[in-house]
């Protein structure tokens, strides 16, 4: 599917229901509202839609947002590699995704049309490089949602997927009235009370293995549902294991209901996330990876630690 096939399909279309996944974070929310947005200027209804309630953090994405209620005609997927990231509100619209635009390397192709990038750093930089194309002119409130996509999902450029292009990108988006500073605090530099008390407790029960090679940290429904954090403030925790310089694993074990945990995973240069979590029917990109898998949280912790046993015995992500 190139960009004009894709422009010709939004022109084609109507009464669109686009997806974000759950957990969602700044790339899907970014891109699903910038796309809206489009798809109103082309004269289309249109409704984004997640499992969970929109969180409040990413608020100035949505801002003027109206729902409309119609007959679903076009289901879109935005970042979304496969289907079991729509979550259990969203389970109705499997194998009805017309379309999915993703930058996943391990998506699925569960819509009946899809344009995956895996070389780019956000699925947001797909939408942008097809406004780009097309010569589509964007509102401040589209390049908002863009860049922050971008951003976050490139750990304000400082992640390994960041690319020349996303920069390029980010850049362009800066041209605009979008208070990018504003932006960058809020989603890096800012924390509630709740969400550092969050980090302490995580910190202080961190374990680690294999001769520090690997560290571990465990979010149970019990420490998040005392914490009085809404769930969206627990993005971004994934990332304190691999703080520590001897990690080269990092693994967060999240609790999702009694028996099922989501594992996040992040890696160095030296091994390959996504095959990690291959494993566990999961996937996503070579250093930030995720899965879900059955259990106690000790059956859990007993699984991944006997892959991640074999994997530190690899030398390369290629082996």
């Amino acid at each position: 599917m190139d960009f004009d096939r894709l422009h010709q399909f939004f022109k084609d279309h109507d009464n669109y229901i686009l997806l974000t996944h759950k957990a969602p974070d700044g790339d899907t929310l970014g891109t699903a509202f910038a796309l809206y947005a489009f798809l109103k200027e082309l004269g289309k209804k249109a409704r984004v839609v997640n499992s969970e309630p929109f969180p409040e953090r990413y608020s100035f994405l949505y801002e003027g947002y109206q729902e409309e209620q119609f007959e679903a005609q076009t289901v879109v997927a935005l970042d979304i590699a496969t289907e079991q990231l729509l979550g259990s509100n969203l389970e109705e619209y499997k194998g009805k995704v017309d379309l999915c635009i993703d930058h996943h390397i391990s998506n699925s192709y569960y819509a009946k049309e899809s344009y995956v990038d895996g070389t780019a750093s956000a699925a947001a930089l797909v939408l942008y490089d097809f406004f780009k194309d097309q010569g589509i002119e964007l509102s401040d409130m589209q390049a908002k949602c863009l860049y922050t996509a971008i951003a976050t999902d490139t750990g304000c450029f400082k992640f390994e997927n960041t690319t020349p292009e996303a920069h390029i990108a980010a850049a362009e988006l800066m041209q605009r009235d979008i208070s990018f500073s504003i932006i960058n605090r809020k989603m890096f530099d800012t924390k509630s009370c709740e969400r550092l008390a969050v980090e302490q407790a995580v910190i202080s029960k961190m374990e680690y293995f294999f001769g520090g090679r690997c560290a571990v940290i465990c979010l149970t429904k019990e420490l998040m549902e005392n914490s009085g954090v809404e769930p969206a403030e627990f993005d971004g925790l994934a990332n304190i294991p691999m703080t520590v310089d001897s990690v080269q694993i990092g693994i967060t074990i999240k609790q999702r209901h009694e028996r099922v945990f989501k594992l996040s995973v992040r890696t160095t240069e030296s091994y390959d996330a996504c095959k990690f979590c291959s494993f566990f029917g999961g996937g996503g990109h070579i250093r930030a990876a995720g899965c879900e898998i059955e259990g106690t949280l000790e059956e859990v912790k007993k699984k991944v630690l006997a892959e991640v046993e074999g994997f530190l015995g690899r030398t390369s992500c290629a082996e």
